[in-house]
């Protein structure tokens, strides 16, 4: 089995989520799939805004979700706890996450004592299946 770990705010599951789902489980023939929900405090500082739905809904979601084996909350501060404790072989990033914590993962990583191998996934119609592009929609 072949852990794997992806990361989102998942304020609304829509077809992007499911492509980024479905391309992290075609990482490894035997797909463990594990998905952290970031937790309101963190989505509002790394977004400048609070999620709509709140962390707990968000988690049930996807743990409800047929592709995810497991979710769970990230951390409250920082990133690099759960993801020891959870020791994931692959870290599979997004196409379009970035900051702080991404530059320096790989880094972060080694220095928890992890080997994790971190993959960037492609993007499926951004342009359509993007979180902010259907909260842009709704708000006009």
């Amino acid at each position: 089995m072949t852990r794997i770990m992806v990361f989102g705010t998942f304020d609304m599951l829509h077809p992007g989520h499911e492509d980024f789902f479905k391309q992290a489980r075609a990482l490894a023939p035997d797909p463990y799939l594990i998905v952290s929900v970031a937790r309101d405090s963190a989505a509002a500082r790394h977004r400048g805004v609070r999620p709509r739905h709140d962390e707990a809904l968000r988690l049930a979601q996807v743990a409800a979700h047929r592709l995810v084996d497991e979710a769970l909350l990230g951390d409250e501060t920082g990133y690099l706890a759960h993801i020891v404790n959870t020791r994931p072989d692959i870290i599979a990033l997004g196409y379009d996450q970035a900051g702080e914590y991404v530059e320096h993962l790989e880094a972060d990583l080694t220095a928890g004592g992890l080997r994790s191998k971190v993959i960037r996934l492609q993007a499926y119609r951004p342009e359509i299946y993007k979180t902010s592009k259907f909260h842009e929609r709704r708000n006009r």
